[in-house]
């Protein structure tokens, strides 16, 4: 179980991840995240998407990031999560 965690909650965990440059990606619960409008471009995924993390009226600005339609070398993360900025994945 991968489990992602920040301001003393679990804002997100699986079973099922892909791994790629040392980042976790995995389907799950988006209860935790708040859209933001913050985007990036990866030569070889595509564009990137974010979310902040918010927790008991804290936010984390752009600390978890997916793919909605990511290159064909990178389809198994479409529309995964991984994370960033302090949120401790273990």
């Amino acid at each position: 179980m991968v489990k992602a965690e920040w301001n003393g909650a679990t804002v997100a965990q699986s079973d099922e991840t892909v791994m790629i440059e040392g980042n976790h990606y995995r389907c799950g619960e988006q209860s935790y995240l708040k859209p933001s409008t913050t985007t990036t471009k990866c030569p070889w995924k595509g564009t990137a998407s974010y979310y902040t993390v918010s927790v008991d009226g804290k936010d984390n600005p752009d600390a978890a990031w997916y793919y909605p339609d990511p290159k064909p070398a990178a389809s198994e993360i479409k529309n995964r999560i991984a994370f960033w900025r302090g949120v401790r994945v273990s």
